[in-house]
């Protein structure tokens, strides 16, 4: 491209720059996409990826919807149904979707709602006041992204339709009959060419959603069917709503107390104008095991990424357990703050709140933003776990104990990792049973980790000694999954390997704190036997790599 010099009078001859010229940036080179192609266009900013994810995403958007007309009072019964050609349809008993002549817009509300970017019931003081679709662009992004999409209302006693192909309207809206019943069914195929690693759904990731949506909505009909080769049905109905699904998930563990803890309320907050209310649901119950599992929903919108009405739930438990226990001297002197991760430990908890207009931080949903979630769930969640434990002190006293146990094996695990971190990073050295390589340059080097000294020795011949380092390991490691961290850290061949790594573990700063950049080895392989025992050796190892027990408290 030619270049130009430009001399500014008001700049120095080494402020002399060089542009290119090239066409006038003008008016007219600002360009507006019309209707839905801007979700054609960036169709990851409204469903995440176009991966086997934003495929499943698309039925969510629609199933979503049928939600809505159920939190509002409307829909019983929900049948989503896959189809042999790879189309899905979603029929609902709600009201349908409006079919009249907008008085604004003058088109039929159901081809405004299913065209127009941000058209729908659940803006302002819409058809909704408790709605996951804020956005207002779920079920026309999945019409943007099909191949073809088909709408029937059933509503005032006619039958209507209309079809689209990727987001363009190709039939009007006409009556193809009359119906007693009401509702809406959306029937749509994935369009490949956004799709392009899969169109075929999964039935099992749809169960698994659709599952939690009856839980979620207690006294909701949800009807999953498979007509692709043998014909498949599931059934979601439960009248026990969220009690039902902790007492699921805890199906195969041993509880600490019998009954899941209860805890329902509802606050006023102000919106704009109104008052509006928010109810939280929240049940929770403890187990014997480690691990926490916090499951958070808004408007039936599952939030992996939690949000503010997961920070308030935090506050809030671990405000009440600490409380509790001091008031009934539970806590000795000697014992260690106990902490939200000690409270936490071995929990399992449902969180679901409804409110007006939540706010997300994206179309996806992940994760809740609304500000004044944080304080009414924290209020609600403290003031029940407190009259809880008055009620029900021994499970009161259960739980204290539980949380003290763990805050006493976080200080002995903080105290053990510290013992490993300054004998395996400042006196002990390397480990005798590594056979090193000569290489000191990590980005060059391996570690290969095999199964026992007999395959250790069979390694070190066959290596290249330059760059390839051996470790071998003795038995079965320690499953880091299923022990407390002072007892991992106790073990002599998780030591080695920590020896060996040469990263430490565990955040913090300083020595022997977890640092990748001490890594000794950019390539880890683990070389153990062909067999059953080498596998349950290789799953163990890959635990000690990926879980937090085996590096943080």
């Amino acid at each position: 491209m030619a270049k130009q010099i430009i001399q500014n009078q008001d700049v120095t001859p080494q402020e002399i720059s060089l542009r290119p010229v090239g066409e006038k940036y003008d008016a007219s080179k600002i360009d507006k996409l019309e209707g839905l192609e801007a979700v054609r266009k960036r169709p990851g900013m409204y469903i995440g990826d176009t991966d086997e994810r934003g495929l499943h995403q698309c039925v969510f958007e629609v199933v979503d919807n049928s939600i809505d007309e159920h939190l509002a009072g409307y829909c019983t019964k929900i049948e989503v149904t896959l189809h042999v050609d790879g189309s899905v349809s979603v029929l609902d008993n709600g009201r349908g979707i409006p079919v009249d002549i907008h008085p604004k817009w003058k088109m039929p509300a159901v081809e405004l709602v299913l065209t127009n970017l941000h058209a729908g019931g659940k803006f302002g003081q819409g058809a909704y006041k408790y709605s996951g679709g804020l956005h207002g662009v779920g079920a026309k992004c999945v019409n943007a992204l099909s191949e073809w999409f088909r709408v029937e209302v059933y509503r005032d006693g006619n039958v209507y339709a209309m079809e689209f192909e990727r987001g363009i309207t190709k039939k009007k809206l006409t009556v193809i009959g009359k119906t007693k019943r009401t509702g809406t069914l959306i029937t749509f195929k994935p369009d490949p060419q956004i799709f392009t690693i899969t169109t075929e759904f999964k039935f099992d990731i749809l169960a698994n959603r659709l599952r939690e949506l009856a839980f979620l909505n207690p006294g909701l009909e949800i009807i999953l069917k498979d007509e692709r080769g043998d014909e498949r049905v599931e059934r979601f109905y439960y009248k026990g709503g969220i009690e039902e699904f902790v007492r699921q998930l805890l199906r195969n563990r041993d509880v600490l107390h019998p009954k899941p803890i209860m805890i329902s309320g509802k606050r006023t907050v102000t919106v704009g104008e109104k008052e509006e209310e928010v109810f939280v649901d929240c049940v929770l119950q403890y187990h014997d095991g480690y691990n926490d599992q916090i499951l958070c929903y808004a408007n039936s919108i599952p939030n992996p990424d939690g949000g503010t009405h997961l920070t308030g739930f935090r506050t809030a438990l671990t405000r009440a357990i600490n409380q509790y226990a001091r008031q009934n001297n539970l806590l000795k002197e000697k014992d260690p703050t106990i902490t939200g991760d000690d409270v936490r430990e071995g929990l399992v908890c449902v969180l679901s709140v409804k409110l007006p207009n939540p706010r997300f931080e994206s179309q996806t949903k992940v994760k809740l933003i609304n500000g004044e979630v944080e304080g009414i769930v924290s209020s609600i969640v403290y003031d029940g776990l407190m009259s809880y434990f008055d009620a029900n002190p021994s499970v009161g006293r259960k739980i204290v104990e539980k949380a003290l146990l763990a805050a006493r094996a976080r200080e002995a695990a903080r105290k053990a990792r510290e013992t490993v971190r300054k004998t395996a990073l400042t006196g002990g050295g390397l480990p005798g049973k590594l056979a090193d390589c000569t290489d000191r340059d990590p980005a060059n080097t391996e570690l290969f980790i095999v199964e026992g000294d007999s395959a250790g020795g069979s390694a070190k011949q066959g290596r290249d000694r330059r760059f390839q380092a051996v470790l071998p390991i003795r038995g079965k490691l320690i499953n880091v999954e299923k022990a407390r961290l002072v007892k991992v850290l106790d073990n002599s061949e998780i030591q080695t390997l920590i020896s060996a790594i040469g990263t430490g573990i565990g955040d913090g700063e300083g020595e022997g704190a977890f640092d990748i950049k001490r890594l000794r080895y950019h390539k880890i392989i683990i070389m153990t036997d062909a067999d059953v025992d080498g596998s349950h050796i290789r799953t163990l190892l890959l635990y000690v790599f990926l879980s937090s027990n085996a590096g943080t408290d």
